[in-house]
């Protein structure tokens, strides 16, 4: 069932009071570390990713200095991390064309972003927003799923359902949105079970039975 218009507003409303700056949980300190973060969180935990990049980042930070490292060594730091043979692969190759094409600079147009290898819409729209303040909307699985299951944006793919969050979402609350759809979804309307009973936005959600409150 779709989100009532009218209730979208006290929606974002209430989520901005409770959490007015929302930031990432991935932890960073230069456009370069978010692109390399958010590259390696793909079907990972940002908790996972940020105890391999706090061994990583001293010892390389910059695309020239992963480059030095080469595949086998990137793989070394990032060896937790799921698919990282994969991952150091694509990293890697990031951080060629970073140097060679975009004089080691992350690029701020989309398409260039989504030229990297392993850089998707998803990941484009994450350093869009979070480095460069743009209002655009990360589609991950909790996003995906909150925006399914509150009628906030129904849709198939996690596209129809970013197209729908950037047609409903109002305008002044945009540029924060993703953040606080996906920690609403990571620790309040979770996966197996939504905690219905400690939401502070079940009045304007659409999703019937709400959950009841365990017994005591």
């Amino acid at each position: 069932m779709k989100m009532n218009s009218a209730d979208i507003e006290p929606f974002f409303a209430t989520l901005k009071a409770a959490n007015p700056q929302p930031q990432t949980e991935l932890e960073y300190s230069s456009v370069f570390e978010l692109l390399a973060a958010v590259l390696l969180s793909a079907q990972a935990t940002d908790v996972g990713v940020n105890k391999a990049t706090r061994r990583l980042f001293p010892v390389a930070n910059t695309p020239s200095k992963i480059l030095a490292l080469g595949v086998e060594g990137l793989g070394e730091y990032i060896k937790t991390i799921g698919l990282y043979r994969n991952k150091a692969k694509h990293l890697i190759e990031t951080c060629r064309i970073l140097v060679e094409q975009h004089g080691g600079e992350v690029p701020r147009s989309r398409e260039a972003l989504e030229a990297l290898p392993g850089v998707g819409r998803k990941t484009a729209n994450v350093v869009l927003n979070v480095a460069f303040g743009e209002a655009t909307m990360a589609v991950d699985t909790h996003i995906f799923r909150v925006g399914n299951r509150t009628g906030l944006a129904s849709g198939k793919t996690p596209l129809a359902v970013e197209q729908q969050l950037m047609k409903r979402v109002p305008a002044a609350y945009l540029v924060d949105a993703h953040h606080w759809l996906i920690l609403h979804g990571r620790y309040v309307c979770q996966a197996r079970k939504p905690l219905c009973w400690q939401c502070g936005v079940a009045a304007w959600c659409s999703f019937k039975p709400k959950t009841p409150a365990p017994a005591a």
